[in-house]
């Protein structure tokens, strides 16, 4: 009985043993981390995080005056992005008319872009023959526009884009090139500025930022008159959107959360369940880039599924925090609507405006492509009701969506979506073999040089990027890390969408759309790698000294392919020693 008693007594306040451990604690050997665990606190700060400060003995250490690193820490938030805005532009607008000439589908949105800007419809440049390209050239632009319609697949905001370039700087490579190095170059800007705002560090968004720059991808696109750089822009313009768009609605939330007489702000189902957001313009901003991203490419559809989902679950998420019973049937009552009005039909209000020109051009055939086709091939039917220049459109991108479905033309340089992580198969937009003394060529070189401009991603930046995409779905899996599932969805809605077109023909650069979200992942586990605030000064010396060491690295790189991304003539043997894959050349 002794023996018995004792053993009872040492189990006194423990659980049943259970032989069975639940799918928790089995997740719990991966990092999981259950809701119970969250630390207590002032919801407020669950809500709104602070942004982290610089430690003081990094100051102490550099030697500065404690008055000079507040206002440094202070002007950080902007100067840290902007001096690395400042990097990228001045790469991206270095020499950004070589090479003169108009290189891969330039041919193509350079000449439409032209068109648009002039008679607000795409036209075709058949009679100038196959010398057209060399006729802008070798006249600086000054040629006659044609007026007959062409049939084009793409929506025309990305086109207008490019034209503005063009009304400013003339339709030469500068003029059609311009837009995309300035959007490029700012959408560097806007990725500093959203990686700081959801990793709430400085460091960390500029980092984000740096990385884009030193991308060989975004690099060549920003210096190329395609439209998937333009489309990458206003992707990331609405991202920046909604996340600031749940910060605000977050602190409004927060605001309005009852304070104890300790003053801390604690959970409160009556508050979180009947909340009103009220007007939330950032949202309706991200509306308007959607519909830009729609008007420049199709893709763009994708991401506004996506988005919006994200949003809403936002929502749930904040309303959770707060304390919500029923936080999907708050968010279902209060939000759900006004998110859907913010966002689909704003964003189909600015495709069809972005449309204009075409609807204003004559219906007698002398204006846009199909913009006769109601009075002509579209008479009778159920739909006479509407408006001609609607029906027309409607026939209009009809087809196109056939088109875009039924593309399977073999190309040299396509590629499988399975390929594009691990840069299988880049585009070469460009390439010439000039003579020794020629063309920057050196006269030594003793035989032909090589001179390409291939879109190309900097190849550890993006091999980095795989494990970091890993790092990400396993922080949202089991930490519930909202920043992992964001930056997981921004790739998943550029990137997956085109493995339902297996049969299409496609190339590695559309990958240009979800690279900011590679980036923001790599910038987040080199964070981790860094380690979290507290770790020990051993920990994180070693850490940084890992991640600064990976970060060089990659900047090595890029400059390493910088000929490959410039055009710029180097022997052909330093050519070949950058093709480290067969599949390059």
């Amino acid at each position: 009985m002794t023996s018995t008693a004792s053993s009872m007594d040492l189990r006194q306040g423990q659980a049943p043993h259970d032989p069975r451990p639940s799918w928790r604690q089995r997740l719990r050997r991966f990092g999981y981390t259950p809701a119970t665990d969250a630390p207590e606190g002032d919801v407020r700060d669950r809500l709104v995080p602070s942004y982290t400060e610089p430690s003081p003995r990094l100051w102490q250490a550099l030697g500065v005056p404690p008055v000079l690193a507040a206002r440094l820490a202070r002007w950080s938030g902007w100067g840290g992005p902007l001096l690395v805005t400042l990097m990228a532009g001045l790469m991206r607008f270095w020499n950004l008319g070589s090479p003169r000439a108009v290189i891969f589908d330039e041919t193509y949105y350079a000449k439409d872009a032209w068109a648009l800007v002039h008679h607000g419809f795409e036209v075709s440049w058949d009679k100038y023959g196959k010398n057209a390209n060399d006729l802008v050239l070798q006249t600086h632009g000054h040629v006659r526009v044609p007026t007959d319609p062409a049939y084009v697949v793409h929506p025309p905001v990305g086109k207008y884009v490019i034209g503005l370039g063009e009304m400013i700087f003339g339709f030469d490579p500068f003029g059609w090139r311009f837009m995309t190095a300035l959007l490029g170059t700012l959408s560097v800007l806007l990725l500093c500025r959203i990686g700081r705002r959801i990793f709430r560090s400085t460091f960390l968004g500029c980092l984000a930022g740096a990385l884009m720059a030193v991308d060989g991808l975004h690099f060549v696109m920003s210096r190329t008159s395609l439209l998937d750089g333009v489309l990458m822009f206003f992707v990331v313009a609405t991202f920046g959107c909604l996340v600031v768009d749940r910060d605000r609605a977050r602190e409004r939330l927060a605001a309005a959360l009852p304070a104890g007489p300790d003053g801390r702000v604690r959970p409160d189902a009556g508050v979180a369940d009947t909340f009103r957001f009220g007007l939330r313009p950032w949202r309706w901003a991200a509306g308007v880039m959607l519909g830009l991203a729609i008007g420049t490419k199709w893709n763009g559809l994708y991401v506004l599924v996506a988005f919006c989902v994200m949003t809403v679950l936002w929502d749930v998420g904040a309303r959770k925090v707060a304390g919500a019973r029923h936080p999907y049937a708050a968010v279902l009552k209060y939000d759900t609507g006004l998110a859907f009005l913010a966002t689909v039909p704003v964003a189909l209000v600015v495709y069809l405006a972005s449309w204009t020109g075409w609807i204003l051009s004559p219906s007698d055939g002398t204006g846009g492509y199909y913009r006769n086709w109601a009075a002509n091939d579209g008479k009778g039917g159920s739909w006479t009701f509407l408006p001609d220049w609607l029906r027309s459109l409607w026939h209009y991108e009809h087809e196109v969506y056939n088109f875009h479905v039924h593309l399977s033309q073999p190309h040299t340089y396509q590629s499988n979506p399975w390929s594009w992580i691990v840069l299988g198969r880049p585009v070469s937009y460009f390439y010439e073999s000039p003579s020794p003394g020629a063309d920057g060529c050196p006269a030594d070189a003793g035989q032909k040089c090589a001179r390409e401009v291939l879109a190309i991603g900097t190849p550890l930046l993006w091999w980095v990027a795989c494990f970091a995409i890993l790092y990400v779905l396993w922080r949202w899996a089991f930490r519930r890390d909202w920043r992992a599932g964001a930056i997981a969805c921004g790739i998943a809605a550029g990137y997956l969408p085109w493995f339902m077109y297996q049969e299409r023909t496609i190339f590695l650069f559309y990958a240009v759309v979800f690279l900011p979200f590679l980036c923001l992942a790599v910038a987040m586990m080199i964070g981790a790698i860094v380690g979290p605030p507290g770790s020990t000064d051993t920990r994180r010396v070693i850490g940084a000294s890992a991640a600064g060491v990976l970060v060089l690295l990659i900047a090595w790189n890029f400059i390493y392919f910088w000929p490959l991304y410039t055009g710029q003539a180097i022997p052909i043997d330093s050519w070949r020693s950058r093709m480290w894959l067969d599949t390059w050349v």
